[in-house]
């Protein structure tokens, strides 16, 4: 796979060479997360694991895949950036372990890649932890086309292990990975889903209250008066747990909480007058309604929100999905910014039909200056998905 890395490499060099961008792609299936990418110069560039579509110039790294090292002892996995998450996780159910931060995948060509450069984590994340909690250490290719390693294998190798964690959620504004060393757990020996009836306020206090406790509670999502929870690990801490919550047992759970992770659940539909028609413009694909998709991040014991629009919630009350009109756009950007804030943490534009700009809330000037520093010193050229974050990197 060698060939492949010097590959990357000439493509990075000639961009540079070029002074034009490189759009890092894996699977693809994150295309719609971020900020529309910086445009490329025109020029295309001629080279193997590179593409040209007319306006952007796009470095695709699905090619660079496969396992590297896997010691199910040892609890830990290192694979190539283009390996896809599916066949991982099946590689991992073979010896009942998994990625414990239980990543989207938002698509069958999923890249182990796109998943630590996006840093998104599943329901499973309030309990267990999130990506960067499990990089232990990572390969890539920096601006100048020079192949580095940092961390290690274990979670005791410190050396260059916050560079690897760095990575993580960096959208490829960094480098172009490579390859990476991740933590794995075992796959809880039962799981268990339960469902109650009660208000948001109720949700969010009795979620809470629960984290206080040593309850096998692995996740929580709370959608229109009804609060499901899912229990995971050993089977009498499972049933110990549930006699003493109650609640009604939901068969299937699995399906319930990957319809959550995957966005499939009926409350991410982008146009609910229009979920189940056809249009005949478009090849009979769901129409697209005048939505906007928002995820607040912020503290877990912060009461009910009052935003406009419809709310999903999740990670024990930490993680708010919020689905908003378009119209008023801004107005409604400068609400939910304000709130979030307020709330002791952030707001992201997950998704929508608008333009995607100025997507991530703004860092304050102080980690602006350090984000920017790193960029330099990383990708001095800024050849690497410029403005995915912010439009100063």
């Amino acid at each position: 796979m060698q060939y492949l890395i010097d590959q990357f490499a000439d493509a990075i060099r000639t961009a540079a060479g070029h002074r034009t961008s490189l759009n890092i792609r894996g699977g693809g299936t994150k295309d719609f997360y971020g900020n529309c990418p910086g445009r490329g110069s025109g020029q295309p560039h001629i080279k193997p694991g590179s593409y040209h579509n007319g306006e952007v110039d796009f470095l695709d790294v699905a090619s660079y895949a496969g396992m590297v090292d896997y010691e199910p002892t040892e609890l830990v996995v290192t694979a190539r950036s283009g390996t896809r998450l599916a066949d991982l996780e099946a590689e991992l159910y073979k010896h009942g372990q998994m990625l414990a931060f239980e990543p989207p995948h938002f698509g069958s060509d999923a890249t182990l890649g796109g998943c630590v450069a996006a840093g998104l984590s599943g329901p499973r994340r309030a309990s267990a932890g999130a990506v960067r909690d499990f990089v232990l250490g990572v390969r890539m290719l920096d601006g100048r086309g020079d192949d580095l390693s940092f961390g290690g294998q274990v979670m005791k190798n410190v050396a260059g292990y916050d560079v690897s964690r760095l990575m993580t959620g960096s959208m490829g504004t960094l480098g172009v990975l490579l390859e990476v060393s991740l933590k794995v757990l075992p796959i809880p020996a039962m799981e268990l889903t339960l469902r109650f009836e009660m208000d948001q306020a109720e949700a969010i206090e009795s979620m809470n209250n629960w984290a206080g406790k040593p309850l096998a509670i692995s996740a929580t999502c709370f959608r229109d008066g009804e609060l499901t929870l899912r229990l995971s690990g050993a089977e009498p801490a499972v049933r110990a747990a549930y006699a003493k919550l109650g609640g009604e047992e939901i068969p299937r759970g699995e399906a319930f909480w990957a319809s959550v992770r995957e966005q499939t659940h009926p409350f991410f539909k982008e146009d609910k007058g229009n979920e189940d028609k056809g249009d005949e413009d478009n090849g009979g694909e769901e129409k697209k309604g005048n939505k906007d998709l928002w995820r607040l991040s912020i503290k877990s014991t912060i009461p009910p929100l009052s935003l406009p629009g419809e709310q999903l919630i999740e990670w024990g009350g930490a993680l708010r999905w919020l689905i908003a009109d378009h119209e008023n756009a801004e107005a409604v950007r400068t609400t939910i910014h304000k709130t979030a804030s307020e709330a002791g943490g952030h707001a992201t534009l997950f998704k929508t039909n608008g333009p995607r700009t100025d997507v991530f809330q703004p860092l304050a000037p102080p980690m602006m200056t350090i984000t920017q520093r790193l960029k330099e010193k990383f990708d001095p050229k800024r050849l690497f998905n410029p403005g995915r974050m912010y439009p100063q990197i």
